[in-house]
Order: C-alpha cells, then sequence, then structure tokens
C-alpha cells in the first residue's frame, strides 16, 4: 500500500463557504486529516490515520464508481423517469471521495450540489479524485456544516434527489442521525424527491436511524425501503417523498435502461429492495421497554432483523 498524504492548495478557498459554515468556526473541534493511500490500483481516501475508507477510486476507471454500497446509493434512478435524469438536481451530504458527485456531474449531466464540512476532504479530492472545478455552473461544492445547511430555509424544495453519507475517521455512526435532520432532509426535497442513506458503523442502531427516517417521510404519504446489506454491512436506505415505488414492471423497464446508459447492475437491486420492517421495530420497543434491569431485553441491531 502506497500512501499519499500531501494535499497540495489552501482548502478554505477551494470550495464556497455557506453561512452554515461560518457560524461553526469559532469554537469548532479541529477536524482530522485527509490522507490518501493506494493498493493494486485503488485510491483510498481516509481520514486520519485510520484504516476506515471514506471512499475510493480506480485509477484505471476513473468514471466508474468503485465501491458497491456507494453504487447501490444510486437506486434512486430506478424512482425518477430516465429522460429527466438531466433536469434533477442531486445533493450529497459528505464528499467522500467524490465518487457520487462525480457520477450525477459528468455522468448523467445533472445540477449537482455536495455539502462537506472538512475542507481537506474538498481539497483531497480536488488534487486526488478528479473532482471537477466549480467553474461549472452546474456543479457547486460548498464548505458547511450538513445539518446546519439542510435547516436553511432557502434550501427548502431544492433537491430532487438526496444522499447522505456522514461518517467521521472513526466510522462508529452517523454523525447526523437525529429525528430534526432527517425532518430538515425531507423539506429540503421536492414533493417527489428521493432520499438514500448508507447506514454502517460498529456503535449504530439501525432501526433507531430507520425509524426517524420513517418519522420524517411516512406521515405525509411516503414510502421507505432498504436494500440488502452489502458484505460490508452497509445498508441503504431509500425513502421516498409523498409517494410509493413505482410498479414492478416499471422498475424492471428503468432498470434496463440504467444498466444499458450508466453500466450499473441495476436489475440487481430490484429483489434486494424491501420494506423496511416496521412491525419488527415495535415489537424491539416494546421488548426493550418492558425489560427489567436484571434481565435486559436482547434487541438485534441487524438491519436483516430489526427496522
Amino acid at each position: 500500500m502506497t500512501l499519499l498524504n500531501n494535499i497540495d492548495g489552501e482548502p478554505g478557498l477551494l470550495a464556497q463557504r455557506s453561512p452554515a459554515r461560518k457560524k461553526r468556526e469559532a469554537g469548532t473541534r479541529k477536524l482530522p486529516v485527509a490522507t490518501i493511500s493506494e493498493f493494486e490500483g485503488v485510491r483510498y481516501l481516509h481520514l486520519g490515520q485510520t484504516p476506515w475508507v471514506q471512499g475510493a477510486m480506480r485509477l484505471r476507471k476513473t468514471r466508474v464508481i468503485e465501491l458497491e454500497y456507494v453504487r447501490r446509493m444510486m437506486v434512486w434512478l430506478l424512482l425518477h423517469e430516465p429522460d429527466r435524469w438531466a433536469d434533477l438536481h442531486a445533493v450529497q451530504l459528505g464528499l467522500g471521495a467524490a465518487a457520487l458527485t462525480r457520477f450525477c456531474h459528468t455522468e448523467l449531466k445533472m445540477c449537482t450540489t455536495a455539502v462537506e464540512l472538512n475542507p481537506q476532504v474538498i481539497a483531497a479530492c480536488r488534487q486526488w479524485f478528479r473532482l471537477p472545478p466549480d467553474s461549472d455552473p452546474r456543479l457547486r461544492v460548498i464548505e458547511a456544516d450538513a445539518g446546519a445547511w439542510v435547516a436553511e430555509p432557502e434550501q427548502a424544495g431544492t433537491a430532487d434527489v438526496l444522499n447522505i453519507d456522514l461518517y467521521d475517521h472513526q466510522a462508529a455512526a452517523p454523525v447526523l442521525d437525529d429525528d430534526a435532520f432527517y425532518a430538515a432532509c425531507h423539506t429540503l426535497l421536492a414533493d417527489d424527491g428521493v432520499l438514500t442513506v448508507n447506514l454502517f458503523g460498529r456503535n449504530a442502531s439501525f432501526g433507531r436511524s430507520a425509524r426517524r427516517i420513517q418519522a420524517a417521510f411516512v406521515p405525509t404519504g411516503g414510502q421507505v425501503w432498504m436494500l440488502d446489506p452489502t458484505d460490508e454491512h452497509n445498508t441503504i436506505v431509500v425513502a421516498l417523498k409523498g409517494r410509493g415505488l413505482p410498479p414492478a414492471e416499471v422498475l424492471a423497464q428503468r432498470a434496463g435502461v440504467i444498466e444499458a446508459r450508466t453500466g450499473l447492475k441495476a436489475r440487481e437491486w430490484l429483489p434486494m429492495l424491501k420494506p423496511v420492517p416496521v412491525a419488527r421495530a415495535s415489537r424491539a420497543r416494546t421488548a426493550a421497554a418492558s425489560a427489567t434491569p436484571d434481565a435486559p431485553a436482547e434487541v438485534s441491531t441487524d438491519p436483516a432483523t430489526v427496522a
């Protein structure tokens, strides 16, 4: 493995700074340094000296999304008409190695906004991961706190697609995962918008996170679905604002279009797509509430069994 740790440039000048970022500057804890490694033809982004991967890019196939869970975050393509993709606005909270941002902007020709708190991550993506410059009017990379940015009133209803992948250098749990955050994400989306969020973490409860997403989307007529976990235990949750899934025949037709136009193996997503099992989540909450201190309830956090 080769380490490539020199990040050039003054990070603060590499992206727009929103009011949400400026409010956090005073007294903000020091953010981890972005570090780069390469192994067997793949370049990886890390935060600090931890082995946890924040993103990846295959050097000979830079236009391809390298990580399986990131490819699955593109499942929203099944939920919008292919003829409309280029007219949609995609937002990513958490830049990672810019795989989703590059793909939406470059391959799908979408208007794309990425919100990233750490200026070193932005600098690393410019230098090492082929993130296009902001000179393109279809691309904005904003240095800001994602939670504060989504709550700005002027952002309401501006996103057709929202991808969330927010983990710190320890990758223990999502850094934004409360009811207020998911409610703001719901408000950010247009009326037929789609959210995809990566849920992964050694200390995170999938069920708790999924219930919060349901609380934000289901009361207004939306639905919340999930894909099967990857081998690395990343589970992608999909939330639709104000609507449900299209009919099965429409999904199958769109999957063929996705494969032909993007190379993503969208047909594989169809049998993976399942409703988040609300009843199991309810039983888990009941068991936890009725447990005594001497005999605590055993509540599974396996996303395959708890929502």
